[in-house]
């Protein structure tokens, strides 16, 4: 892994093989370690494999601010500017799914086919008693907005955080802000305009990105398949690593 500058940002990034170039984009919470895997095996397979580190993440800095998925794909096409990429194709996993569709959808021209595994950026909705937790915490917030009750409603609202916030919130550090932005986009009108040609990997025992958020991108995506590997889970593209590589070997095809 080494570093240089992009958009104005220490980046973490690894060059592995050459030829056709591919783009990794790792998921959220982890680093481009998870996608080394998949690069050496796009290298023997006779393809270059760029894998970088998103911003706040493995060795890439901070974002300024808090960033939404269109400021990470801003930031991916500045990669691809500085490293004299004009087009490229993508595999994409979780969050690197999420960036893939804004990528497609507003980029084609940089883009030649995309490969996503277990894919974010579909807003299912939510289960009743997840509703129900969300109007309960908007009246006690409004209740203890009354004058005085300043601490108690800090406390109070910490507190929910602790017990009821997802991992990756609570996880998330200084990029929480970033973590609520994105989780809240819905990528659909992205996913209708990508001109790519898709491939979309998914696991039937997928907990964090349920197969029918697969099932909704095959069928937004205009030109997109989905391959479902039975008994994987969220990192579907690992579980079933051999049968993977394969087909997205074969997906991609031309290697000139």
């Amino acid at each position: 892994m080494t570093q240089r500058m992009v958009d104005g940002l220490a980046t973490g990034y690894t060059i592995v093989g050459e030829g056709l170039p591919v783009l990794l984009l790792h998921g959220w919470g982890v680093d481009s370690e998870t996608m080394l895997p998949v690069a050496n095996a796009l290298a023997k397979a006779g393809y270059s494999a760029h894998v970088i580190d998103f911003p706040g993440f493995g060795q890439s800095a901070l974002p300024p601010e808090p960033w939404r998925v269109e400021d990470y794909a801003h930031w991916v096409i500045a990669y691809l500017d500085v490293a004299g990429l004009e087009r490229v194709h993508l595999i994409g996993h979780s969050f690197g799914g999420r960036v893939s569709l804004v990528l497609g959808g507003t980029y084609p021209e940089r883009i030649g086919k995309i490969a996503l595994s277990n894919s974010a950026g579909v807003k299912l909705p939510l289960p009743l008693k997840i509703q129900v937790y969300y109007v309960w915490r908007r009246v006690l917030m409004a209740l203890l907005s009354l004058p005085g009750l300043g601490k108690v409603k800090t406390q109070v609202r910490e507190r929910l955080r602790r017990r009821y916030g997802s991992a990756d919130y609570l996880k998330a550090g200084p990029l929480q802000e970033t973590f609520k932005l994105v989780v809240n986009e819905d990528l659909l009108p992205y996913a209708r305009r990508i001109q790519a040609p898709t491939l979309l990997f998914w696991g039937d025992r997928d907990l964090d990105t349920p197969l029918q958020i697969g099932q909704i991108l095959e069928r937004e995506i205009p030109d997109a398949g989905l391959v479902v590997f039975k008994g994987a889970g969220h990192y579907a593209y690992l579980d079933q690593f051999e049968q993977f590589m394969r087909v997205v070997v074969h997906f991609f095809g031309d290697k000139t």
